[in-house]
């Protein structure tokens, strides 16, 4: 998910700032009671002052098409195309 939005344009991380390289699941998200497999699989997002409602529309969009695409790969891995 990470490389494919990098590939859209969008920079996102699967943790906070204070655990950048870390193969652990987020601490954060471990303490608000998710499993270690979902915080694992998460990713974050960040928004500024500068951040317009374009910005989220275009992220929003960005992510739909690489989960479009994840879900195209999961399948014909699987077999299913």
């Amino acid at each position: 998910m990470i490389l494919g939005m990098d590939l859209q344009g969008v920079s996102v991380t699967s943790g906070s700032a204070c655990t950048s390289g870390s193969l652990q699941p987020s601490h954060v998200l471990m303490a608000m009671g998710h499993d270690e497999a979902t915080s694992r699989a998460s990713i974050r997002f960040s928004m500024g002052i500068w951040t317009t409602e374009d910005d989220i529309k275009d992220a929003v969009q960005a992510l739909r098409e690489v989960v479009k695409i994840a879900n195209c790969e999961s399948r014909i891995a699987a077999g299913g195309l």
